[in-house]
Parts: C-alpha cells; sequence; structure tokens
C-alpha cells in the first residue's frame, strides 16, 4: 500500500512553470535549442512538479546514471556489504615452500589498491611462504563479461584513459600507474608508481632552461605502446627546474596488471616466484592464506559519486549481477535485471531505462529527467537517505562540483554528467527557506559541452526561491 501511494504521489499533477527566464537565455547563448534539454524539479515530499520540460523523453544521463546504480546498490546489498579478495592454496607450504599452485581470488573489489594489495602480500609472507614453484592461478570467475558491447568513442586524443579501464573480477589499482617526474638544478627523474617488471620506461627528458612549473605538461610529451600483457612508456621533451609533475594512466589488460602487481610486490618483499601464471578457479577445498577485505560500500559509493569513478561504478553494477540469486545469464544482464526488478518494486516504473555498464559511460544508456527525479525523491524519503545523499558532490566545495557555483557554495548536493554532446545534472537543492527540492536536468545536443551555464542557471534559480515561490508552481 506504501508504494501504491508513493506511485500515486510521484506521478500525480501537471507542472505549471515555464523555464525560467536565465535557462531560456542560456540557452540562446548557448545555440542549444530548447528541445534539447530534460529537466525536473520536483518537491521531495513526492507531490506534484513544479517543472517538467521534455521530461518524459529518454536521455543519455552520461554520469548522472551512478545514482541509478548506487542507489540500487545501497539498498539490495545494503551500506556495509564489503568484497574479499583471497590468496589460496590446496596444499600447505612445506619449510616455506608452496609447490602447488597459489590462487588469487577475485570478488570484483572496486577499490583493490597498491597499498591494499601489498598488505595481500604481507600477510602471505606472514603465513610462512616465501618461495612459490606452483602457478599463480587468477581466479576471475565471480564475473561473467558478455562477448561484446557497444560501440564507445570519447574523442580522445591522450592514450590510457584510466576511466576506460575495463573492468574485471580481479581488476587491481584502478588498472594504472602514476609517472612522478621530479627535477632539480642537475637532473629530471621519471618514475613509475608502481613499479610493474611488464612494463619498461624509457626517459630522455631534458632540463629546460626556464618554464613554470604549472604548465610542465606543454614541454613533456608521453607516448604509452600498450600490448595488452606488456607495454613501454616513452617520456621525451623539457622539463622544468624545481618542479615536480604527475600524470596518470592505464597500461595492461586487468590479468596482466594483477600478475605483475604481486609479482613485483612479492619479490620487493623478498619472496621467489618460479611458477607461471594463468587463469582458473580455486578449488572448494583451498585453505585461505590471506583476505583483503574492502572498504564498505557507503565508502565506495562516495568515491563513484563524489569523484564519477567510472571503474569502480561498472564494478560495482557487476556485483549486483553477480551476486543476484539463481541467475545463469551473463553478469551484466543479471545487473541489468536485478536493477529493473528492484525499482519497479519501489513503484517506479521506467519503461524507458536502458542500463549498459551503470556508469552513464555509454552511447545507449538512458533514462527520462521525470523518472530519474522521481528516483531522487524515492530516496529521499528512505532511512538510507543520508548515506545516499552525502556521497555526491557538494557545489562550490567537493568533488566534481568544486569549481562550481562558489556563490552557492554548499546550497545543494549534485551528481554531475559528462559526455561528448551530453551535459547534465541531478541531485537535492535547497531554496532560501532551507526547504529541499530534486533537480534533475539533462542536455543532450552537439553544443552540449558549452551549455553548462544552462545548468547552472537553474540550480542557481531554485537556490535563490523562496518555499512559498515554488510551492506556487506546483500543479
Amino acid at each position: 500500500m506504501k508504494r501504491l501511494l508513493l506511485s500515486l504521489l510521484l506521478c500525480s499533477g501537471a507542472a505549471q512553470a515555464a523555464l525560467p527566464a536565465e535557462v531560456e537565455s542560456a540557452l540562446v547563448k548557448a545555440g542549444v535549442p530548447v528541445s534539447a534539454l530534460g529537466a525536473a524539479i520536483l518537491p521531495v515530499d513526492g507531490g506534484p512538479a513544479v517543472l517538467l520540460e521534455n521530461a518524459s523523453r529518454p536521455m543519455n544521463p552520461a554520469s548522472t546514471m551512478k545514482l541509478v546504480t548506487t542507489w540500487s546498490a545501497l539498498n539490495l546489498l545494503g551500506p556495509a556489504y564489503s568484497w574479499k579478495t583471497q590468496l589460496l592454496a590446496d596444499a600447505p607450504a612445506v619449510n616455506g615452500v608452496l609447490n602447488g599452485p597459489l590462487y588469487l581470488k577475485g570478488s570484483g573489489d572496486p577499490k583493490l589498491t597498491f597499498e591494499r594489495m601489498w598488505l595481500l602480500v604481507r600477510e602471505l609472507r606472514a603465513a610462512g611462504v616465501t618461495d612459490l614453484r606452483g602457478d599463480l592461478v587468477l581466479d576471475r570467475s565471480v564475473f561473467s563479461l558478455p562477448a561484446t558491447t557497444s560501440p564507445f568513442d570519447d574523442d580522445s586524443d591522450e592514450s590510457g584513459q584510466p576511466y576506460l579501464v575495463t573492468p574485471d573480477a580481479l581488476v587491481s589499482n584502478f588498472g594504472s600507474v602514476r609517472l612522478m617526474l621530479r627535477s632539480d638544478g642537475a637532473t629530471v627523474r621519471a618514475t613509475l608508481e608502481p613499479a610493474l617488471d611488464k612494463v619498461r620506461l624509457d626517459s630522455t627528458l631534458k632540463l629546460a632552461a626556464g618554464g613554470n612549473c604549472a604548465a610542465w605538461k606543454d614541454g613533456v610529451q608521453l607516448k604509452i605502446n600498450d600490448g595488452g600483457p606488456q607495454a613501454s612508456v616513452s617520456v621525451s621533451g623539457r622539463f622544468p627546474v624545481d618542479c615536480a609533475g604527475d600524470r596518470y594512466f592505464s597500461v595492461l589488460d586487468a590479468k596482466s596488471y594483477t600478475a605483475s602487481l604481486f609479482r613485483s610486490l612479492w619479490q620487493e618483499q623478498g619472496g621467489r616466484f618460479s611458477g607461471q601464471v594463468r587463469d582458473g578457479v580455486a578449488p572448494a577445498q583451498a585453505k585461505v592464506l590471506a583476505t583483503s577485505v574492502s572498504p564498505p560500500l557507503t565508502e565506495m559509493v562516495r568515491d563513484i559519486n563524489k569523484f564519477s569513478n567510472n571503474l569502480m561504478a561498472r564494478q560495482l553494477f557487476l556485483t549486483l549481477g553477480a551476486t543476484s540469486p539463481d541467475d545463469a545469464r551473463d553478469t551484466q544482464s543479471a545487473a541489468d535485471a536485478r536493477v529493473h526488478a528492484w525499482l519497479q518494486q519501489q513503484g517506479l516504473n521506467m519503461a524507458e531505462l536502458h542500463l549498459e555498464n551503470g556508469a552513464g559511460l555509454s552511447r545507449v544508456e538512458r533514462i527520462s529527467a521525470e523518472h530519474l527525479g522521481q528516483m531522487l525523491v524515492s530516496a529521499y524519503r528512505s532511512p538510507l537517505a543520508s548515506e545516499f545523499i552525502s556521497s555526491l558532490p557538494i557545489v562550490g566545495i567537493d568533488g566534481t562540483m568544486r569549481k562550481r557555483l562558489k556563490d552557492e557554495a554548499g546550497a545543494a548536493h549534485i551528481k554531475t554528467g559528462t559526455l561528448k554532446n551530453v551535459r547534465a545534472v541531478a541531485g537535492y537543492v535547497r531554496d532560501q527557506q532551507g526547504r529541499d527540492w530534486v533537480v534533475v536536468a539533462l542536455l543532450n545536443h552537439p553544443k552540449a559541452p558549452g551549455a553548462m551555464p544552462v545548468l547552472d542557471a537553474l540550480l542557481r534559480w531554485v537556490t535563490t526561491r523562496s518555499s512559498a515561490e515554488l510551492a506556487a508552481l506546483r500543479g
């Protein structure tokens, strides 16, 4: 009965307000037609909308789709859910020597960092193992990925973009390395962190006679030759004196990266390894030698939404599929079905919702502004509201909104979305009297990259209105 009442509240009434003049003006200035904007302003009490503009049209939401994934996960997995990465063996070590295989078993952990892998290796050493003579077997079986996905063109002119790393049950350290450049009066030092045995670094950097430390990238050329199982990185050009610069980029495929990271850390801690690396499945009777437990889901959701981490969102989405009971479909399809079914159970019937990877990093994902707004209303009224809302960037303060709406700093929690031809915002905005409103705005147009002021104008308009003004516009 409660769900039926919520559904009726969400769907009742019609918007009376036209687009604010400030928003229309920003659209004209950006050269974007009103038809390219889908917008909804809804009261958090679930009553009639303040504004609906093309709000029922299915649109590409870019990274605001992460709201659907994270909100579903908080409810389906629970805020305390965590992932385990384990090292196992089916035979004991004798005098520190493990003659049989060592299994590295993944669970799809979105944040198996370099530091956590170091601790996992350290725990293996503490278990008395010093010499690995059998194979390192990577158990990535928890995810069954589809053979193909839809084409994705990000128009990037730089290789190794970390946000494009492919998800995997054993992805580690976000599949990326940090290039660290440091100079003094005599030399320029280039190093990679972590140092991977399958990645070669060649540097011919020279000191620049002068230069601006903040603009060091202008004088440095980076070339990445990534073959999947191994890679080479070349750095050339000139780097300013007494400067420091960092650049993150992805290398290797997930299997090769994780195996290389494990080997490097194992040998760094004095361990020996003479076996091969292969895929496989840990037998049921294998004994656990070391375990790394991830931070809880609430922390993962915060990282995903505050900083729009695509890989973490995709790992989380696939986890929803991997933990779906009795679902024989591939993990991605199982996740899609599970999210749809759960939303429908909450009275949120989103016929147009199309999920691909749950991160919004897709040309085919779709949702309407109205339905995304209705989901946010439902979330606001939930016992888990505080965990969810606090994961969104605070305008003018942190995350992907830290540089926007400085004059309205703190007045809204907003998730952003950015893709080629797409700009989006969605979240909670507080009016002048301290009352919250759900605001969603999706722009799909070739000129969307220049239309950010349109979205900011809509958010600002709500923050500068009184509760009475906004309430008067409700149908």
